[in-house]
């Protein structure tokens, strides 16, 4: 394990060409321990407002709850411009397990609708994931989680990390890794992953049954706002999640520092396959 980082750091500004001005990316490393109160409900309640523009209830999540044990698991990069307000963040939580230790779920990730221009969400996600990296792991690789039943997202997921499951194009069988995490965050972590407490696991296709029904987070598995950009891989998600039932898959998998010239490759592979099996306009 490496040297933890400093509290909140600016990781890099630059000029966005979308127009809004100079950004601030700032890595907030378990805050509920390293900030004192005052700068805890400050970063709290301008998350909050971001996410207000994101959801039309903020849910009680995560960091989103203001609660220091809740946030004491969070790490997060945040997009601030001069002034401080939070134009996006992404929100992961650790997840201590038996078998591999710390497992970084990928948890929140909330952009204002002024700032979705020029890949916001994606800078985010791997500024994030990066920063982690060199903090804690520069030369081995960190076990991932996510939970979603936004099909782009598990799409992504599935292209920018290593030996995912469920996936349609990595891991095809699950190893005993693989099930020893999902099995733990089934049964130590369902209140912090926002999970129905009689969502049924299904332990064969790694999918939380009815995991979200009812809330904020499900979605529906026609609405084109949350396909992903290649329509096999939407097609792959819609066919092992009940949407209409709240159903949510479990993603397991790993990354390290060796991942993204391991994603260039992959990309270009999969997008060559892709225009293969689609027809032709």
């Amino acid at each position: 394990m490496g040297t933890e980082p400093s509290p909140h750091q600016v990781l890099k500004r630059f000029a966005d060409p979308s127009g809004m001005g100079k950004i601030n990316y700032v890595f907030y490393f378990r805050p509920g321990i390293t900030l004192h109160d005052d700068g805890l409900q400050n970063l709290v309640a301008r998350l909050r407002d971001c996410a207000a523009e994101c959801f039309t209830d903020v849910p009680n999540y995560q960091g989103l709850t203001g609660d220091p044990k809740e946030l004491a698991r969070n790490v997060i990069c945040a997009a601030e411009d001069e002034s401080g307000k939070i134009l996006g963040f992404c929100s992961a939580v650790l997840l201590k397990t038996q078998v591999v230790g710390d497992v970084l779920h990928l948890g929140l990730t909330c952009v204002r609708p002024e700032a979705r221009r020029g890949g916001l969400t994606h800078k985010l996600s791997s500024k994030l994931i990066t920063r982690y990296l060199f903090e804690n792991a520069p030369f081995s690789k960190v076990w991932i989680s996510n939970l979603a039943c936004v099909i782009s997202s598990l799409g992504n997921v599935a292209l920018y990390f290593d030996e995912i499951h469920p996936s349609p194009f990595s891991v095809k069988e699950p190893s005993l890794h693989h099930v020893a995490i999902a099995k733990e965050i089934s049964r130590k972590y369902r209140g912090p992953l926002a999970i129905n407490d009689d969502s049924v696991f299904d332990e064969k296709t790694f999918i939380f049954r009815k995991s979200v029904l009812g809330t904020v987070f499900q979605k529906s598995g026609d609405d084109v706002r949350y396909h992903h950009r290649d329509r096999w891989i939407t097609s792959y998600y819609q066919a092992i999640l009940e949407f209409q039932n709240g159903d949510e898959a479990l993603q397991i998998g790993s990354v390290s520092l060796l991942t993204l010239p391991k994603y260039f490759f992959r990309n270009l592979k999969m997008k060559f396959k892709a225009k293969k099996l689609l027809p032709a306009n």
